[in-house]
Parts: structure tokens; sequence; C-alpha cells
């Protein structure tokens, strides 16, 4: 009695006073839903029933900090991660670690996302490894970060060629709808691509952060009618006039600047609402 009692609380502060319900309450949910999988919402604010787990490491990959359990998403999103580690394998001869997906029924995080809600956000470090980590390695790994914030520019005793290789063969995926890197990351895979193709470069998106690993966003799975996909990337390779004004003025710092105003969190999605209903 009293568990229903919590729950119908939970439902009627998402309905009422979204704003008042924490994050790390999609945290506490250990096991996916038993629906068909489904993306719902949008990435910043769904949520993801029928969610598949990833297997924690497979050819030519290896999931970090399993303990977070933070590597459950569509169905599309592990066949992605699978294929896509294989391809880079055969190519690069690297092995890929895999970061944050989604939780076991998508939703919010308590920290580190806003987005990643619908399982179709996917993290990949750019940190490449000719061998297996071990499992102390990937319980606290160190990431590599590729670039030299106060010269913006690449930091290249990092920087790699099999970087320009992954996220290219990322961004050539049909099914990939945005890769995000960090604006000086992107402006070196604009200035190595020297060839006529250059159609996945719109692909590949410029945002803060982002210079430890790039942040795969899938489309909507065909299908899905409750999952909301974002507007296409505006037309051209982003390598010129929108690329350079990311670049900062100088003697100002190189990152987001913060706002003052308190944050409004949307309503979810009222099929997510009554996913947390059901528990």
């Amino acid at each position: 009695m009293e568990r229903r009692i919590f729950f119908r609380c939970i439902f009627a502060a998402l309905v009422t006073f979204p704003f008042a319900v924490n994050a790390s309450f999609w945290e506490q949910i250990k096991e996916p839903s038993i629906e068909a999988t489904q993306s719902i919402g949008s990435y910043a604010n769904g949520c993801l029933a029928g969610a598949q787990a990833l297997p924690v490491e497979g050819e030519g990959y290896q999931v970090i900090r399993p303990e977070r359990a933070r590597y459950y998403g569509h169905q599309a999103s592990i066949d992605f991660i699978e294929s896509f580690a294989s391809q880079f394998q055969q190519q690069a001869d690297k092995q890929l670690l895999i970061g944050d997906m989604s939780l076991a029924q998508g939703g919010r995080f308590s920290f580190g996302h806003s987005s990643h809600q619908n399982g179709l956000d996917i993290d990949i470090w750019f940190r490449l490894e000719e061998t297996q980590l071990s499992s102390d390695e990937l319980a606290a790994p160190q990431a590599i970060s590729l670039i030299d914030e106060k010269r913006y520019q690449v930091n290249e005793s990092n920087w790699q060629k099999e970087h320009f290789q992954m996220v290219k063969l990322a961004a050539s995926n049909p099914e990939v709808a945005r890769i995000f890197v960090h604006p000086i990351i992107k402006q070196k895979l604009c200035n190595v691509e020297t060839s006529e193709n250059r159609k996945w470069l719109r692909k590949v998106r410029p945002w803060w952060g982002h210079h430890v690993h790039m942040h795969v966003r899938l489309d909507c799975p065909r299908g899905d009618s409750n999952c909301r996909p974002q507007p296409v990337p505006p037309a051209g390779d982003g390598c010129g006039e929108e690329l350079a004004s990311w670049k900062p003025e100088e003697g100002k710092p190189l990152s987001k600047p913060k706002s003052n105003k308190p944050k409004s969190v949307p309503v979810m999605p009222e099929q997510c609402i009554a996913m947390l209903q059901n528990k």
C-alpha cells in the first residue's frame, strides 16, 4: 500500500510540478520494461521502453564504468555500436571505449547529461586502445583530451589519424543524425578532409565539452511514432562562418556561458509518466 501511494505522489508531481522530480529516480530503476522496444519523446526529454543492454564487451569495444549501468539503448543503438566497433577494428586495428548510453528505462540522469534519455545517444571515447583494458582500468578509466584549450588548437601529441577515421566512419552511417565534438576538433576534421566527399561533415556538430569523446546521436527508428527527432542540420559542411563563430574572444573562457536563470524541467511525455506510474 505504501509503495502504491508513493508512486501516486510521484505521478502527481510529474504532472503538476515537473521540476520537483529528481532525475535520480530513473537511476533507481534497474530493469528494462517488458514492452516492445521504443524510443519515446526527445533526446533531452523522454524515456525508453523495452531497452536492450549492450554486452559490456564485444568485438572491437569495451564498456567503461559498467557499474553505473548506463549501457542500455534502443536495439538500433546496440546494432550500431556492434557494427561500428567491428568495422573500426578492421580498419584501424583499435579497440573502442564506450561511455554513457541510457538508463534501463531511459529518462533523466542525476548528473552528466541532459540528453541520453530515449536510448539513441552514445558516447564513444577518443582514447583508442590496441588491447583490452582490465576490469580495474575500466572502472576508473583515464580520458585523453584532443584539444589545447589555451592555444585554441588540437593537441597534436594526442591526435591520431584514427580519430579522423572513427568520426568519418560514424558520420557516414545513414542512421546517424548528428555527432557532437568540440569546435576545435570539428575544425581539425574540416582541415583534414581534402577529398570532395564532405557531406559527412554536415552531421558533425560543434558543441562545448566533447573533447575526450564524440557523442553519436541516431535518428528516430522507423516505426517509433512517439520518438521526437531534431530538425536536420543546416545545409553545407559547417566548416565556414558557422564554425568560426564558436571561437571565443581574446581572454574569454572556452566554455559554455553560465546562466543564473533557474532551469525549468519540461513535463515528460505521457507514455513516460505512465511507465513511472506502473512501477
